[in-house]
């Protein structure tokens, strides 16, 4: 995996998640707000902090802006101070402007001013929820970031055929880590199942793939 450089404007809980969670992953990240206190709590849990005005261009020129792989405006109550933050970073010469917004209309706004993607979190994490409450026969699963996750899931009738005859990789593109077979008297567990593995009916799959190929695997599965 290639180490990204993020800069991270605003440190509420989105701002911080994000911020922590992609530095845990290895990456380089930069967070910017003005309260001091927010400031002195994520100093340690990120690359570098700053206390400053990320809606002034000047400063994000100051701050590097443009060398940054992606900038993530997280300021979603203030609608007027995450547009002059997405306008400033753009003008910065921000390659790649990432802006959270609090509903459709701020959404809308904040496309028309230069952010290159616009995301809800609320929207979004309902919708892929309501993706996977849609899938029967899902169970559980790992994000691994860069939109990649390990899934599991628990097989069908359908699909008690060996992995050969299934080509999850070629059709669905998703790949079998391990399987867990009750065979009535104990659980086996088999790592890294062959291509001649046989599935059978309430086996435990755990799949991993893209984000957009779990959430496409047939219901039925």
């Amino acid at each position: 995996m290639k180490t990204k450089q993020i800069l991270i404007i605003g440190v509420g809980r989105f701002g911080a998640a994000v911020a922590t969670t992609t530095y845990e992953l290895g990456h380089e990240v930069v967070v910017v707000d003005q309260a001091e206190d927010v400031i002195e709590g994520i100093m340690n849990d990120v690359t570098q902090a700053i206390i400053a005005d990320a809606t002034e261009e000047a400063t994000l020129e100051k701050l590097g802006c443009s060398d940054f792989d992606i900038v993530v405006i997280a300021i979603g109550e203030d609608l007027e101070s995450n547009i002059l933050a997405t306008v400033a970073a753009k003008s910065a010469g921000a390659k790649h402007v990432i802006s959270k917004a609090k509903n459709v209309t701020a959404a809308k706004i904040l496309s028309s001013v230069g952010a290159d993607e616009v995301i809800q979190p609320e929207r979004d994490m309902g919708i892929r929820l309501a993706k996977r409450l849609n899938m029967p026969h899902y169970l559980n699963s790992l994000d691994l970031g860069d939109d990649h996750e390990i899934s599991e899931f628990v097989i069908s009738e359908k699909w008690a055929k060996s992995l050969k005859e299934l080509q999850l990789p070629t059709r669905y593109g998703v790949h079998v880590l391990s399987v867990k077979h009750d065979n009535g008297k104990e659980s086996e567990y088999t790592v890294g199942p062959s291509a001649d593995y046989v599935l059978h009916p309430g086996d435990r799959v755990m799949l991993m793939g893209h984000v957009s190929e779990i959430e496409n695997l047939p219901k039925e599965m």
